[in-house]
């Protein structure tokens, strides 16, 4: 797809092809735009230009999907959301009234 495994599990940057058929990888938040003309040409914060074989629309949908990957990790579980935070059933209220 496109997204470049670090550790086991962990997706860390996205892939990339240049023009020589050489794979890239690139960190997406260094992604300051992307134009189509008529090459796709990435340009980073840095001010640098990277001329890519993708499209724009494969560059974007690899970015959302990295993107995705991080926030798919940091999502808690029910099991960990229901541990973490003391919420309290109605039923628990309506027992323990002092009225």
């Amino acid at each position: 797809m496109g997204l470049w495994q670090g550790l086991p599990g962990f997706v860390v940057m996205i892939q990339l092809t240049r023009l020589n058929n050489q794979p890239l990888i690139v960190n997406s938040d260094l992604i300051k735009c992307v134009e189509k003309a008529p090459d796709t040409v990435l340009t980073l914060v840095t001010g640098e230009k990277i001329i890519v074989r993708e499209t724009t629309e494969q560059v974007l949908e690899r970015v959302v999907a990295f993107r995705r990957s991080i926030l798919a990790g940091l999502t808690p579980t029910l099991s960990e959301s229901s541990a973490a935070s003391p919420v309290v059933q109605n039923s628990t209220l309506e027992g323990s009234s002092s009225t």
